[in-house]
């Protein structure tokens, strides 16, 4: 615990070891300030933290300020606020809009789960419930409060955070906070220069304490043609008679694909099959993308263009006929790594075919059914039983949203003095670890990559 009551400590309540499950709980001048309020995804050992009380009370926390809307980050909200928190969440307008989505349909899908395992009892738990409901997901909204970027809020007496943009997706935020004149720096999750829809990061800020992402620290990512890459793929499938089945993120991933599509459909690169977006959540997505613009690169004609291509599926009777349409179509639906969602029953009816094809979009965090099928699992468990992966399964890393290690690096680079210290999170242990020996060897600054729950003082320079 804190031994000197002045002084700051950051305690690390997930994102350590893992993508997933960020919340990092700062205490300072008697506030505790919650950053980011996300879900664990992936093993099961993690899911379970879930269901576990945090370290912390619930209602004894301050306030939330979120990087951004992806509910590794945000997905927790609802929980939070049904066991006791009430105080206002922070977040830049675009964050707002997509958790407006987002955190509805995440408790309407832990809704739909447990029902689906209830009906077919293949849960353990008898009987099965969800982690929290559609109800609870638009309690927690009402919460929400504006910041804008490059504008310093005040959160309390002498503690101020200022956004940048982290180019991730809209709305995404690194934030600095400013408490008493010491500055902590979280990155949030990074973006690149390469995206053909999103801008690359603001340049980073100076700070005393240095929170930053390293999802992809021990690799690069392919920076080949994505238009390129797709347009043989799609190509070869179709000519094969087959239907591509995209797990798409519905956040900023679904909008680039379908960008990256308009433009070889209308250049005739690849054929005009039909693209079937299979997803509600990624059609309001879309909308919130298309109503802001200043959150990324395309012109209104350009967004406008993409945003049309697709047929826009909401019914779920409408879902279920795309599976007994044998003509080869692109079929997006979420989720992303293929943890839940409209595509698990696509997968069902696609996976087991070789003439199909399987595309992911950026990374899969270990333990998803995305890390097994593009490390070449020959079978995937789905609903309580397992079904055979017989088609073709690519992973193109091009896509990602997500900052490689040099890029990291890069952007880290461009700080104007070395920060007291700098901790390494949002990775698994591989990666973390080895963006933290070359933050040490090539940049020379303090560098660590934090323990679970462990207390970090703060003591200034």
């Amino acid at each position: 615990m804190n031994s000197n009551a002045d002084v700051p400590v950051l305690r690390f309540l997930g994102a350590t070891g893992t993508v997933t499950g960020s919340k990092f709980l700062l205490e300072a001048s008697g506030r505790k300030i919650l950053v980011d309020c996300g879900l664990f995804q992936g093993y099961k050992q993690l899911r379970e933290r879930n269901w576990k009380a945090l370290p912390v009370s619930p209602a004894d926390i301050d306030c939330v300020v979120l990087t951004h809307a992806h509910l590794d980050h945000s997905g927790y909200l609802p929980l939070l606020a049904r066991n006791g928190f009430d105080g206002p969440v922070y977040a830049t307008s675009a964050t707002r809009d997509l958790c407006r989505y987002l955190l509805p349909d995440s408790g309407f899908i832990h809704e739909k789960d447990a029902a689906f395992a209830n009906r077919y009892g293949f849960s353990k738990h008898h009987p099965a419930r969800p982690l929290y409901t559609r109800e609870d997901a638009l309690h927690c909204l009402k919460l929400f409060r504006d910041l804008e970027f490059h504008q310093a809020t005040r959160l309390f007496d002498g503690i101020e955070v200022t956004c940048t943009r982290a180019g991730h997706i809209p709305g995404a935020a690194s934030l600095l906070l400013d408490i008493a004149g010491m500055r902590l720096l979280f990155s949030g999750d990074l973006g690149h220069a390469d995206s053909a829809i999103m801008p690359p990061p603001d340049p980073i800020p100076a700070a005393d304490y240095l929170l930053v992402e390293s999802t992809y620290g021990n690799r690069k990512r392919n920076h080949g043609d994505p238009e390129d890459a797709l347009a043989g793929i799609i190509n070869e499938t179709v000519g094969r008679g087959g239907t591509v089945i995209v797990p798409a993120f519905a956040v900023g991933r679904t909008q680039l694909l379908l960008h990256h599509l308009n433009r070889l459909q209308r250049s005739q690169r690849i054929p005009a099959v039909p693209v079937l977006l299979d997803s509600p959540l990624a059609i309001n997505a879309t909308n919130v993308f298309a109503d802001h613009p200043e959150d990324h690169r395309l012109t209104a004609a350009e967004a406008e263009s993409a945003c049309s291509l697709p047929r826009y599926v909401q019914d779920p009777e409408e879902s279920k006929s795309l599976d007994h349409d044998p003509m080869p179509k692109i079929i997006i639906a979420g989720s992303g790594m293929a943890t839940g969602g409209r595509v698990l029953h696509h997968l069902k009816v696609y996976a087991p075919h070789p003439e199909h094809t399987i595309i992911f979009t950026g990374y899969q965090a270990g333990g998803t059914r995305g890390a097994a099928m593009v490390s070449g699992a020959e079978k995937v468990k789905i609903h309580g039983r397992y079904w055979p992966v017989r088609a073709r399964v690519h992973n193109l890393d091009m896509l990602s949203a997500h900052a490689d290690a040099d890029e990291i690096l890069g952007w880290l680079a461009g700080m104007e003095k070395p920060p007291i210290r700098a901790f390494v999170v949002h990775g698994e242990a591989d990666a973390s670890d080895t963006l933290r020996h070359r933050i040490e060897e090539e940049l020379g600054w303090q560098a660590c990559v934090p323990e679970y729950a462990e207390p970090y003082e703060l003591t200034g320079r």
